[in-house]
This record gives C-alpha cells, structure tokens and sequence, in this order.
C-alpha cells in the first residue's frame, strides 16, 4: 500500500512534540508519494502518545488525529450535514505508537466528521464513531445517538477580561443545579428557557438574579457535557435489557457522557426544542452560548463547577469508546465482557495512560477554554489514584485554587484517601447523621433519632468538620468536607421530611400540589433546624436547587407517559424532563419564611468567618447529660465570639445557662441574618426542634 507522507513542524501549547509526521492529503484526490512502515509494538495496551489529537487547523489544512491501537483500519468519513447517511472517506495511517492520522486541505471549519473503526476477527457494521476529542457535537436524539464531530475554531471567544474566581474552599457556597431545571418552569420569567442563555437573563424571577438575591457564591452544574439523552423504548430490549424501569426513555440529569470536550447541545438555543429523531447541536452555538453562561455568572461574583462523569460512557449509543477500541478503553473480565461497578453498563480503564490523559486534558480545556472554576467528580473511586493526582496536580499549576471535589464511592468506599490527595469529597456522614439514611424508618438528628453508629460526640465531630482526629472521622482539612443535607439523588429534604413527619406517605397521591407544597408549622422548624446546623459547620457547604423553599418533586400526571407512580413523591427524578423536576417560584414564595431563613443564614456564614475558618481549638462545646439531642458550642475567630445552641428533642425544652456578657440574637426559631433580632443574657430556653445563633456583644 502507498501514502502519502511529509514532515512538518508544529508548536503544541500541551507538551506535544515538533517534527512530528502528518499524512498530507489533497482532497478529495489523494497524491501518492510514499509508503510508510509501521514499526511493530510490543504492549499496546501501554502506549502512549504525546500528538495532539482529535481535529484541529494549522497551515491552511485540517488535521484528524484518533489513538485506537487495536484497530486494524480506520476511516475518516465527513459530511456537509449530520443528516447525510454517506459522506467522503479518507484512509488513516497508523502510527507506531497507535494514533492514527490524516490532513485534509483547507480550514475545514463547520464540518462534520466521523470515524469507521475496524478491527480483525470482529464484524465491523461501519458505525460512524464520534472524535472523542470533539470540541462540539451534532447528536441525533435517539437510544442509539449517533454523534458527529465538528470542525471549530476555538479561540474567538471574547471573554472581555473575564478570569476564574479564586476563592478559598472554606469560603464556599455551593447550589447544586440543572441548567434546564433553573430556568424551564413559567414561573421563572426566563425568556430562553431551559437554555444556557436562560442563565444570562436578568432580573427575572428565576435564574441567576434569584440564585445572586440568595446569596450563594457557586454553582455546581449537573453535567454538561455532551450525554445521551435517550434512553431505550419502553417495555423493549437492546443487548439483552429489558427497559421496565423508565417509561419516559429520557435520561435527564446528564449521567452518561457521549464527548468528554464538547458542551451539551440540548441546553443550547437549538436544542431545547428538538425532539426523538431529530438533530441538536448543528450549529455549533452550544460553545458561545455555555461561555455567556459562565460570563455571565462571574460577572455576578459567582464560580462554576462542573459536575463530570469520567468513569463511564453513555451505556447504550453506538459509536463511541466501545466501538473505536473496547479492548484499551474498558474495563473487562476474563470473557472481554464490560465490567460496570458503576451500575451503568461500563467502566473506563482510567489506568490506561491515553485513557487518564483524556481525562486530564478534558479538565484542563474546561479550564483554559471555558474558565470553569471547579469539578465534581461522578463516582470519583472508580478512578485511579495515579489519574486522580495527576489531575490535581496539573490544573493547580493553572489555578491554584481550582475546586475539586467528588463522590468519594464507587468501587469502594475512601473519602479518607481523597482528603490525603488534597481533594474534597461529598460528606454522606453528616447527611445521614443529621438528616437520616431514610424517611421511614432510618431518621437521624433533627429528628430526634441516632442513625446507626451517630452518637452526641458525632455529632459534634461534623460541627468541627468530621476530621480524622475525631472517632470515625473521614478529612485531614476541614475544606476537604462537603457538607450537605439534600443532592439531586433521593428524595429532597423538604419530601424526607414531610414523610418523617407522616403527612405525606412515600406510595400517596398528591392531589393538590400547592396544598403538598407548603409547609406545615413542624416541617418549617425541622428544616429551619436542619439549616442551622449546616450553615454552622466547618467545612465546605452546599445545597441543592430548591432546597432554600423545601421543594417538593412529585411525578407530574400531566402527560400520556403510562407511568403507574404518577402522582407520587419522586426519589429517583433522572427520567423526568418535566415539571417534576423543574423549580416552580411559585413554590419558593409559598414557603418564603424558609427562603428568606436560607438567605440570613447565607448571609451569616459570608460575613463572619467564624463559621468557616475557625481553628478547631476555637471551638468549644457544651454538654447536656439530661439531653441527648442538645448540641451547643461557642466559636472564636478574628475577635468574633458565637454561641450556636440546637435542641433536636422533639419532646423537651432545654434551659441553657449562657457565659457572662450580653449577647446579640441572630438567628432564632423565626429568622436569620446578621441583623439583631433581640439581646439576652444570663439563660435562654430552646424549645423543641429549634436552634438559634448568639452573637457576643462589646
């Protein structure tokens, strides 16, 4: 066989090499030159190549670059639009290392492209494989999604001196949040709807002005990243699943990604709308418009996380990593089946060198490209340590105080490992222990109930920060622990509640949503309780959307969907592109006292450091013999003096004599803030299931 070869030199702003062979073809008609030999490897399984891959312009040609060392041929196929069944095909030549390579003539800019991967003693069925290095994608919304790549020009974005924030972590105040959820209700005023352009929209009732007026200085986005959006029919079967689980063939949260580098078209302006078996992404706007979006949000003061998923692909799209090579990418047992302790279908190989460097050139590019400030990291134990240092060490290098956190689960069980990593991780301890594993019959603190080993000295060991010099204690900083109460999985804390509490049982019908909605006198108090005990705690804090008005989700009946829990509370949301899963303000201004208690004690944990930088010997606590369920503590830092007294006793009051001096109510039973609501002194008495917060007066 004949190629055609030339040596060019090209400068990498990665650490790529120069000088490096480029396989020149004039298209459509390639010139024959030369015949290159391909030098025999030993391990492919270990290779690594320092080429810059996926598609990029350089010198007036466009160049395609994919690492598949198991292939035994791959073809670039391109097409004027992603609808086109066929396209112009282009032999690729391998390289020793595994990377195969072709240039094509010309700034190809808008393209669409794809590859045909094949592989010895295997049917290969011509399935067009996404660039796994696609910097945007054209998706066709079906189970199967067939992708294509997009040629892009990457560097004329006008960021009008935008930079990332760099805030301490102990300074955080992190809304867990879906781009589509925020804005997609009416109720939110957003002209875009369920769009990223939504969240650039000002002065409305939703959407970035409600997230500013709440006082929270991140959000941490559901994923983003290009994933499949459908799941398989109904009541049918692929590859031997039977989809009795999700009637609405939706996946909604984003936990399956299809391209590591390209933003996801369905959140863009011509994609909101685009139904199964059509085409979303086409144009490519997803990438100007998620940078308005993170613009825009620093312009507010506000960082951007982005919650990533690297430990598996979407489970049932043909043509992506299973098909370019299974072999490398993957995880298999002794019979080449996917291992999936991710419970979704397959586990990446994060060990393998190409496979952790996609990873870590993916973070590194929502770095530099889109100025993310911070990563949460789906599942973070299914990835191995070697990867998970590496990228902290990398993208400090670019901003020392990006954020990473993680699920410190998944094929293990290891926050303790992370924190001597450097990174922080979600804090199911505290979850469990304050609010409980269960809303029947696995209720924790505000309660006024143990869950499993909890214990009054657990409980004080998350207000200092679940360090591991307390029993049982997980972080080596107390910014390394994510404390939260409520995440976009199980039930919401305002629904765990009102099943505690027995107004609402978890298999009832709600018929009347804004009757649910609204909280009863108890409900207000336990979440009001719940709240004071997070925005107090050392470490990191986070909330989910709607937590700050006790959202309710409950499976909406306004659709043809044949779903038999219709009506009831949701646990399990993923599915639901609908109102079940969208933020009605309607709501928020129904339970407005507990909104309005969110923002104060928002507010009190921003302008006192006490509650996020004091040193664990500044903390002292107080003891209740006769009261297993009193917590109180005083806590010193920058000359500020606090005491937070908590009775989750759902039966008794508690007296509680307080240090000499006069003291300055901020947070009691009805409000929160930095103003005084009242002064006492001598003793107060906390009844049940309240909490307040003292501020010691000059």
């Amino acid at each position: 066989m004949r190629l055609l070869i030339t040596i060019v030199s090209i400068y990498f702003s990665f650490t790529f090499l120069s000088g490096e062979k480029l396989y020149i073809v004039n298209s459509p008609n390639p010139v024959e030159i030369q015949e290159h030999s391909v030098k025999p490897v030993k391990d492919l399984n270990e290779l690594y190549s320092s080429k810059k891959l996926g598609s990029f312009v350089s010198n007036g040609k466009t160049y395609f670059r994919l690492f598949a060392p198991n292939a035994s041929e791959v073809i670039l196929v391109t097409f004027k639009s992603p609808e086109e069944e066929s396209g112009n095909e282009y032999k690729l030549k391998q390289d020793e290392n595994g990377v195969w390579e072709i240039a094509l003539d010309g700034e190809l800019y808008g393209m669409f492209y794809g590859f045909k991967v094949r592989h010895i003693n295997k049917t290969d069925n011509d399935v067009i494989c996404v660039d796994p290095y696609a910097k945007a994608v054209a998706s066709k919304n079906s189970y199967l999604s067939p992708r294509r790549a997009i040629v892009v020009k990457e560097d004329d974005y006008d960021w009008e001196g935008d930079d990332w924030i760099k805030r301490d972590w102990r300074d955080l105040i992190i809304y867990e949040m879906h781009v589509r959820d925020i804005t997609a209700h009416s109720s939110s005023g957003i002209k875009n709807a369920g769009t990223y352009l939504g969240l650039t929209e000002k002065n409305k009732p939703g959407g970035i002005s409600y997230i500013k007026k709440l006082g929270v200085n991140t959000v941490e986005l559901l994923p983003t990243q290009e994933f499949g959006n459908i799941e398989i029919p109904f009541k049918d079967s692929l590859n031997g699943k039977f989809n009795t689980w999700n009637p609405y063939e939706r996946n909604h949260w984003g936990y399956m990604s299809a391209a590591f580098f390209a933003p996801e078209s369905y959140y863009s302006s011509d994609g909101v709308n685009v139904k199964q078996n059509q085409w979303s992404g086409k144009s490519a706007i997803q990438i100007k418009e998620f940078k308005d979006m993170v613009k825009a949000f620093h312009n507010e003061g506000i960082a951007v996380m982005m919650d990533v998923v690297y430990n598996h692909l979407s489970e049932y799209e043909l043509g992506n990593l299973k098909e370019i090579d299974k072999e490398y990418y993957f995880r298999l047992d002794e019979k080449g089946n996917f291992i999936s302790q991710s419970y979704t279908g397959n586990d990446l190989k994060t060990e393998r060198p190409m496979v952790r460097r996609l990873i870590l050139e993916s973070v590194l590019y929502w770095m530099k490209n889109y100025h993310i400030d911070g990563f949460r990291f789906d599942l973070g134990k299914l990835i191995d340590w070697v990867t998970l240092e590496e990228v902290i060490r990398e993208a400090k290098k670019i901003n020392p105080s990006v954020i990473f956190v993680c699920e410190p689960w998944g094929g293990g069980y290891d926050p303790k490992g992370f924190s001597l990593r450097g990174w922080g991780s979600w804090n199911d301890q505290i979850r469990n222990g304050i609010k409980g594993e269960n809303p029947v019959n696995g209720l924790g603190w505000i309660f006024g109930k143990f869950y499993g080993n909890n214990n009054p000295d657990r409980i004080k060991s998350y207000v200092t920060g679940t360090l591991i010099k307390d029993k049982f204690g997980l972080f080596q900083k107390t910014e390394h622990s994510v404390n939260y109460l409520e995440s976009h999985d199980g039930y919401t804390l305002g629904d765990f509640i009102r099943i505690a509490t027995r107004r609402v049982q978890p298999d009832e019908i709600i018929n009347d949503l804004e009757i649910n909605a609204k909280l009863t006198d108890l409900e207000l108090k336990l979440n009001k309780l719940a709240a004071v005990f997070l925005f107090t705690s050392q470490g990191i804090t986070m909330i989910s959307e709607g937590q700050e008005y006790a959202r309710s989700k409950v499976i909406s009946a306004n659709n043809l969907v044949p779903d038999p829990n219709k009506g009831k509370l949701d646990h399990n949301s993923y599915d639901k592109d609908n109102e079940t899963n969208y933020l009605n303000y309607n709501h928020a201004n129904l339970n407005k006292e507990l909104l309005d208690y969110y923002k104060g004690l928002i507010k009190l944990r921003s302008t006192y450091s006490a509650f996020r930088r004091a040193d664990y010997s500044n903390i002292s606590f107080m003891n209740f013999p006769s009261n297993d369920f009193a917590t109180g503590f005083s806590v010193l830092n920058e000359d500020d003096y606090f005491l937070v007294l908590m009775n989750a006793n759902p039966a008794i009051e508690q007296k509680i004599n307080l240090p000499e001096g006069k003291w300055s109510v901020l947070v009691n039973e009805e409000k929160a803030g930095i103003k005084e609501l009242a002064k006492v002194k001598n003793e107060i008495v906390l009844k049940p299931s309240t909490g307040i917060v003292l501020k010691k007066t000059k």
